[in-house]
């Protein structure tokens, strides 16, 4: 199962040691433009956050400080991945089960969404999204979520 990732280029110069810089644009560094960004920090240990799927809602998470496990499920396959670097994001899209988890103490997660805030349109109960996987004709462009 393959969950799609995305690469950032670093821009840094040597020459001054002053850092660096990576920028994300909307429809040039991801596939979709984005509404909303916010951010998870302070997780305390043995906390899982998310449990949850998004009707509408695309997310690209980037954990642009420290680390943290990333479990997408599309109702038959689940996949874990480790986000650990700021240049590197994975996609979840609509409808994919989505569940955060091991974060480092100084972990901050950033996500990007293409959707305001809705609550309407969050499935929290994971029954209830496997019903709704079931009732619906779910077809998703990327291999992961395929069913």
């Amino acid at each position: 199962m393959q969950i799609p990732e995305f690469y950032f280029p670093e821009h840094f110069d040597k020459e001054c040691n002053c850092g660096s810089l990576i920028a994300i644009e909307e429809l040039k560094s991801i596939p979709f433009k984005f509404k909303r960004v916010y951010f998870i920090y302070g997780v305390g240990e043995d906390v899982i956050r998310g449990k949850h799927a998004h009707i509408f809602s695309t997310q690209l998470l980037i954990c642009v400080h420290g680390s943290c496990e990333i479990t997408l499920d599309n109702g038959k396959k689940r996949k874990t991945i480790i986000l650990d670097s700021p240049n590197r994001g994975i996609l979840q899209k609509n409808m994919i089960w989505g569940e955060m988890k091991n974060f480092s103490k100084d972990c901050v997660l950033m996500v990007l969404s293409n959707e305001l805030y809705n609550e309407d349109e969050y499935i929290r109960d994971y029954k209830e999204f496997q019903r709704l996987l079931k009732q619906s004709e779910h077809n998703c462009e990327y291999e992961y979520c395929a069913l």
